[in-house]
């Protein structure tokens, strides 16, 4: 049924040497007497949460990289187009809650199969809206409910990977799995950057961008609902699987709010998240005015996602050998303040497109990266509360600093009388000067990592727990 589970040594999770050194010489001999397993479907599942992730991904911003052509068709303003976005942060506060409640009660299957007709059914009222060309107000209400749906399912996919690697991963391979299941919705966030341009050059395109979006939706819904027919496996990969989900839910919200060091991580990180998200969804105004094609617009946020992943795939293995959870992601937020501050700069910058594609490739480098393994980190110092639960917190604190960035930033912009070099085409609005907004985002930034590296600190629950199950094994074998 699959291979033997790996546990953690019989040493302090803080002292990370020692645990990987007598994890090493002893693995051989606690795979025959620990009775875990790890079976193939595991991959299955991460395969469609995967899909999932990144087809959710790819509804949500696929208008961002043709924002001004969006404003023509539907004959709106930008601050609309830009609502297409933000829905997702709105929705997804309250949905949010109840997702934790479904993930950490209700099981793994029921969030993933949930979430997948929701953000199917979204893509085809999407698509549908384009059907009729005769009312674009009708058009657009119609688009901005398939949006609202697809926005309802993505706290559900994106909840689910500190779960998915929780109950069916081994240690070993806990942060990897994570790692694959959550890059999946930035690597949807590359597609969109690069396909959405591609296809839409005129008006009449959108309709076929609509179409071709909903394609993997479909998919993902047909996989998840076929394939997916267990919440966890028969025999639990490691001893912190036995425990998932142990605390009840409210007394286990009540232990998150009291537990310091995972606050100043809900809002610290969810800081980095919100900051992110209004990146993304705003690079292509923010560039347009300097003089940047929406192509080059769509290009840096391919980057920023392609250099994102490559970071997290590299340091989800690095954290798998190593286990320094807290160390990785200090280094690696204070970095993307470093490069939040060089893009600011940078970007007021016209005829330099290499400098502001470098900074935006190093910028999603760094704080892709630390998405993943902080979500890692959260369960480590809030074991054994339910991981839809510690994850989702700091999620939904992510979209609602979101929501308050987005409108602070576009509320800050400056309309420009003059601005010879702007290739912004939509004839709704004025020029927007975005010179304070992003030095705002680079203030957020700096601030946050600053106080992260100074406050956090926390033990690893998780792999203290596991150690001990080690040890108890291990005695118990030598007593028989």
């Amino acid at each position: 049924m699959g291979d033997r589970a790996v546990l953690v040594a019989n040493e302090c999770p803080t002292d990370r040497g020692p645990i990987l050194a007598e994890t090493n010489q002893r693995r051989n001999e606690l795979e025959k007497l620990a009775e875990y397993k790890t079976y193939g479907m595991r991959w299955y599942v991460l395969g469609v949460i995967c899909l999932l992730n990144c087809s959710n991904a790819m509804l949500w911003l696929s208008f961002a990289p043709v924002a001004d052509i969006t404003a023509k068709f539907f004959d709106i303003t930008m601050d609309q187009v830009n609502w297409l976005s933000q829905v997702y942060l709105i929705v997804a506060i309250p949905v949010g809650l109840c997702t934790m409640w479904v993930l950490d009660i209700m099981g793994l299957r029921t969030a993933v199969i949930l979430g997948a007709w929701l953000n199917m059914l979204g893509s085809v009222i999407r698509f549908m809206g384009f059907l009729s060309e005769d009312y674009k107000s009708v058009q657009y209400g119609i688009l901005l409910t398939g949006q609202c749906l697809c926005a309802v399912a993505q706290p559900l996919v994106l909840f689910s990977p500190t779960k998915l690697a929780a109950i069916w991963f081994p240690e070993h391979q806990r942060a990897t799995a994570n790692m694959i299941a959550s890059m999946s919705n930035p690597m949807g966030v590359l597609v969109a950057n690069l396909l959405s341009p591609a296809l839409v050059h005129k008006t009449e395109d959108m309709a076929l961008m609509m179409g071709i979006y909903a394609i993997p939706a479909v998919l993902a819904c047909t996989f998840a609902t076929g394939g997916v027919c267990h919440s966890e496996p028969l025999t639990p990969p490691s001893a912190s699987a036995i425990n998932s989900t142990s605390e009840p839910f409210c007394s286990g919200l009540k232990k998150l709010m009291t537990n310091k060091a995972y606050v100043i991580l809900m809002v610290c990180v969810g800081a980095g998240i919100g900051i992110i998200t209004a990146f993304s969804a705003l690079l292509e105004q923010i560039l347009c005015v300097m003089g940047y094609s929406n192509s080059f617009a769509g290009l840096c946020g391919a980057l920023l996602i392609a250099f994102g992943l490559l970071g997290a795939f590299l340091l989800g293995l690095y954290i798998d050998r190593t286990k320094m959870f807290i160390e990785a992601t200090k280094v690696f937020f204070c970095g993307a303040a470093l490069a939040s501050i060089a893009f600011a700069l940078v970007s007021r910058l016209p005829g330099q497109p290499a400098l502001v594609a470098v900074f935006c490739s190093l910028f999603g480098l760094l704080t892709f990266s630390i998405y993943p393994i902080s979500m890692e980190l959260a369960v480590e110092c809030t074991y054994p509360v339910g991981e839809g639960t510690s994850t989702g917190l700091i999620y939904i604190s992510g979209q609602i600093q979101g929501i308050i960035y987005m409108l602070l930033f576009q509320a800050t912009t400056k309309q420009l009388s003059d601005a010879p070099l702007s290739t912004c085409s939509s004839e709704m609005d004025s020029d927007l000067d975005w010179k304070v907004p992003v030095l705002l985002m680079a203030g957020v930034m700096s601030v946050g990592s600053c106080f992260f590296v100074l406050c956090f600190h926390t033990d690893y629950k998780r792999l203290q727990a596991e150690a001990e199950s080690a040890a108890i094994t291990q005695r118990e074998a030598d007593s028989s």
